[in-house]
């Protein structure tokens, strides 16, 4: 077992290896990045449907592991087996995935953020991200309550979210203390940004509107924006940023 600092609840139902790939939408030209295989539930059913998946595995034991429990799929290079800690991996500097990949993963959840940060503002982007996650997290990623954050705002400008499915916490060893759920982020892109001067001008903007929950925004970003912009883009000067949608911060932070 992964030691515990490491953070990680093995997956052990089959099926839901097959929800998740089924999230993905893969094909035989499909090339996945799985991050943490662990013992290679995931990986095998990943390696029934993609043509390729390169799998990075911090911890050398488990690495040693999955090495035997794949051995054929090494040698037909269907599958590439890289033991490094996924905050030092560049997507950029893996030849197998510059043609276009899809990660796929389950990940500790004290890492969800710096994942979801790493490849979303990469500069070779994946096409689309599926992930199991806290529970809490999926439902603020895809603000189905209407109520905005700054996590589910930084995901949607970027991707499309989806809360597939909930996975319940004893569908993992160990379980972890609360339920999980399947994420899905596609149609990756910086679409919304002209340039990168565009995409760090937003954050910054969405940053400070968020700086003091209570406040409404024609106080809070008095220093950013005008009343007149706020106007323009369809914001009322009593709004707070929990309640303007993506399409209005595009607009008030151009």
């Amino acid at each position: 077992m992964r030691h515990p600092s490491l953070g990680q609840h093995f997956l052990t139902r089959p099926e839901i290896a097959g929800w998740v790939a089924d999230a993905a939408s893969l094909t035989p030209d499909s090339i996945v990045l799985e991050i943490g295989p662990g013992k290679g539930i995931l990986t095998r059913e990943l390696l029934t449907r993609a043509g390729k998946v390169v799998a990075l595995e911090r911890d050398p034991a488990l690495a040693r592991v999955l090495h035997e429990e794949f051995h054929r799929e090494l040698e037909g290079e269907t599958l590439l087996l890289l033991q490094d800690d996924i905050r030092n991996f560049t997507p950029g500097a893996c030849v197998a995935l510059s043609g276009g990949y899809c990660v796929v993963a389950n990940i500790p959840y004290y890492i969800t953020g710096k994942i979801l940060r790493m490849f979303l503002t990469a500069e070779h982007q994946p096409n689309s991200m599926i992930l199991l996650v806290q529970k809490e997290v999926a439902e603020r990623v895809v603000a189905n309550d209407g109520k905005q954050s700054l996590l589910s705002l930084s995901v949607a400008a970027y991707g499309t979210a989806e809360y597939v499915r909930t996975v319940k916490a004893g569908s993992f060893s160990p379980p972890p203390k609360v339920d999980s759920a399947i994420l899905a982020i596609r149609e990756i892109s910086r679409g919304n940004f002209q340039n990168t001067e565009a995409e760090q001008r937003f954050f910054d903007c969405i940053h400070a509107g968020f700086a003091s929950k209570r406040k409404v925004l024609g106080k809070q970003l008095g220093g950013l924006v005008s009343a007149e912009a706020l106007e323009h883009c369809g914001i009322p000067k009593n709004a707070r940023a929990e309640d303007v949608p993506l399409e209005r911060w595009l607009c008030l932070c151009k």
